[in-house]
């Protein structure tokens, strides 16, 4: 059985809480229920009524939306960490999508009426809006780096404020994540690479990325 305390951590990692204090953090938990669901268990259908939101603790769930032939198509996978149908916190009352199981997975249900309930508190409240206004700040000025930032600098930019400005690194995220991270896909990411590498800026191998020496220093954002 899962812990309140590891419970909190896992909802620390999720989008909508991240900015929670870990006394709001506790304060979720104490609402929130595990749930286990087998290889391919379904845990709720598109268009079903809605009464929760909840966020994957082990596993691997996928959301899937039936198209107008009836086939289903895969809108995304959902990682470990992660809070999926929050839509219906605010802004309908059925899911939008199915979620299905790809592996035993587990998962934290956090009810929506035990969410509104703890809205109520004004301390718990003003935590969570200020989450919501630091999530805004930060959308805006992503948005600002992918208006004025060409994908080099957004990949320079993204090393140095993440894992400091060092000659090396060994990155705990995939090519995958770290594209989507800098706004770009993997194919743009990758012959970027190929790029630096020719330039003698950076390699790249595996998780590890080799800067050139004395870089940083000449580093200057590109707009400003």
């Amino acid at each position: 059985m899962l812990s309140q305390k590891a419970i909190a951590v896992i909802l620390g990692q999720a989008e909508l809480f991240r900015g929670l204090s870990e006394t709001d953090r506790i304060s979720l938990a104490i609402v929130c229920v595990p749930r286990e669901l087998s290889r391919r268990e379904y845990l709720f259908h598109e268009g079903q009524k809605a009464d929760a939101v909840y966020v994957l603790f082990s596993g691997s769930i996928q959301l899937v939306k039936s198209d107008a032939g009836g086939r289903d198509v895969v809108i995304r996978t959902v990682k470990p960490g992660e809070i999926f149908a929050e839509a219906i916190l605010f802004e309908r009352d059925n899911y939008p999508v199915s979620a299905v199981a790809l592996k035993k997975s587990t998962l934290i249900r956090l009810g929506r009426s035990e969410f509104f309930d703890l809205l109520d508190n004004r301390g718990f409240r003003n935590g969570f809006l200020a989450s919501l206004m630091g999530r805004l700040r930060y959308l805006t000025d992503r948005i600002f780096r992918l208006s004025v930032y060409d994908v080099e600098t957004r990949l320079f930019l993204f090393l140095a404020e993440q894992y400091g400005k060092k000659e090396e690194y060994v990155l705990p995220i995939s090519k995958k994540d770290f594209a989507a991270a800098i706004g770009t896909i993997p194919e743009t990411l990758s012959r970027l690479v190929l790029k630096l590498k020719k330039q003698g800026k950076m390699t790249w191998k595996g998780p590890i990325i080799k800067i050139k020496k004395g870089f940083w220093e000449k580093f200057t954002p590109s707009g400003e």
